[in-house]
């Protein structure tokens, strides 16, 4: 038996109370599998790729582009199989493997009353770097049999997959298109089997698609419809968008203040062996595939979460969850002002090469507004790394439902004894907020020991 379920506005961090349906990129009648991108949904922080929680056919579509709703409100109906029939391998990311505190539940579909059907194939499982790199090419992993481990879709199946053959456009994109005088013809589309995106046609308005076809003059020289009484103002958009990042981050943060009972631990660490083995990794790799400290940093704190679990999870209905793998959340500045900080995923086991590569990545993104939502409501531990800024220590302000946050300071050379000697050596500040509620001071010493004593063997990262 087939069953129903809604599709709803999903909670997108703890401090989202509503948010807007920017862009539908899928229609009634499609077929989605687990994973998808069906959505693109507007917050006060960012523009958030939204991902289906199920296999099936999109029935209807129950909330149009441009209307802001309450986060669970219904926002499509999908028919298929139901999601116990799909077998997920154990290192899957999937997005019902975070605990179900009352953010994440919002963002569940709610089951309705099945309706006969035939049941479909198992969606096919990927990692986020492999999904990332289908939409670049254009492929449909929905159609590729992974040669991995039980079925899992590699890197190799997407490179060896032919493109889409047509690129499908929304119709938010088109209308985008219209407005800004863009030529779909010269634009390249990243979404789903290389559908062309709205974010798709404003980086294209940015860099000049060619010259576009008459009646895309036309329809861009009408002045936007606007409603009656308003008018448009220069930067307001993104002034309110800016203030309204601001008051979701000092909501959030007073929230993490008033109910988290947060302590406080400092270790200073010596990188003199990491930097020389750094120095070494990058000497024969071209610049755009070197290492760069952030990456031992943060494998660093990944691993010392896998070894400290009790800080790798979420305190939830006055008690402690544990997340089934590490999640790293990273802090990045937006170019427009505000901070998000998206997920890693499994970063503990990455290798370092891959970790850089999907750090660069999730940055590039972010600043793009193309991040997927399980990016922002997977993290289950934080690291801020405020070193570029010049800021040697960072006493961080946990991210709830979170328990610790981590943060790195800048790399400065200072005096060090080594075995009674005296020398300048290359130093960097670590810090651990955590949530006394979950752990307790020797439990944070402990973590901090353990990111310490990894920094030290470089190689072993």
């Amino acid at each position: 038996m087939n069953e129903r379920a809604e599709f709803v506005m999903p909670s997108l961090g703890a401090d989202m109370e509503s948010g807007t349906v920017a862009e539908w990129l899928v229609k009634p009648g499609d077929r989605i599998r687990r994973g998808d991108v069906v959505a693109v949904i507007d917050t006060d922080k960012a523009m958030i790729e939204v991902e289906s929680f199920h296999t099936g056919t999109v029935e209807s579509l129950l909330v149009g582009t441009g209307r802001r709703v309450p986060v669970g409100t219904a926002l499509a109906v999908i028919t298929g199989a139901p999601p116990a029939a799909e077998p997920v391998s154990p290192e899957a990311v999937s997005p019902e493997a975070v605990p179900a505190s009352p953010e994440k539940r919002a963002a569940r579909p709610r089951r309705l009353p099945s309706a006969p059907g035939a049941p479909h194939a198992p969606a096919p499982v990927a990692s986020p770097l492999v999904r990332h790199l289908a939409e670049q090419r254009g492929v449909d992993i929905a159609r590729l049999r992974g040669t991995g481990p039980q079925g899992r879709v590699t890197r190799a199946d997407v490179e060896h997959a032919e493109p889409a053959p047509e690129a499908r456009v929304s119709p938010l994109a088109r209308g985008l298109a219209a407005r800004l005088g863009v030529d779909l013809a010269g634009v390249h589309g990243t979404g789903r089997g290389g559908a062309i995106r709205a974010q798709d046609v404003r980086e294209a308005a940015e860099r000049g698609a060619g010259p576009p076809p008459p009646e895309a003059v036309e329809e861009a020289a009408r002045p936007p419809a606007e409603p009656a009484g308003a008018r448009a103002v220069p930067g307001a958009d993104q002034e309110r968008r800016r203030e309204a990042m601001r008051q979701a981050i000092a909501r959030a943060m007073a929230r993490s203040k008033r109910e988290i009972p947060h302590y406080y631990l400092s270790t200073t660490v010596d990188l003199t062996r990491a930097l020389a083995w750094l120095r070494e990794r990058n000497h024969d790799l071209p610049v755009s595939r070197r290492l760069l400290p952030a990456a031992l940093l943060l494998k660093a704190a990944a691993r010392a979460a896998a070894e400290v679990p009790r800080l790798n999870g979420f305190w939830v209905d006055d008690a402690f969850v544990p997340g089934e793998a590490v999640h790293l959340g990273v802090a990045i500045s937006l170019r427009g002002g505000g901070l998000i900080a998206p997920a890693l995923h499994d970063a503990a086991r990455l290798e370092l090469e891959d970790l850089m590569a999907a750090l660069k990545d999730l940055v590039a993104r972010a600043r793009a507004g193309r991040l997927r939502g399980a990016e922002m409501t997977e993290a289950t531990i934080t690291v801020t790394n405020l070193g570029d800024q010049g800021v040697e220590a960072v006493h961080g302000v946990i991210y709830p439902p979170q328990v610790a946050l981590v943060g790195f300071g800048k790399i400065v050379d200072r005096p060090w004894a080594v075995d009674g000697l005296l020398g300048v050596r290359p130093l960097v500040t670590c810090t651990l907020a955590a949530d006394h509620r979950a752990t307790d001071g020797y439990t944070g010493g402990r973590f901090l020991g353990i990111l310490g004593r990894l920094l030290d063997r470089p190689e072993t990262l």
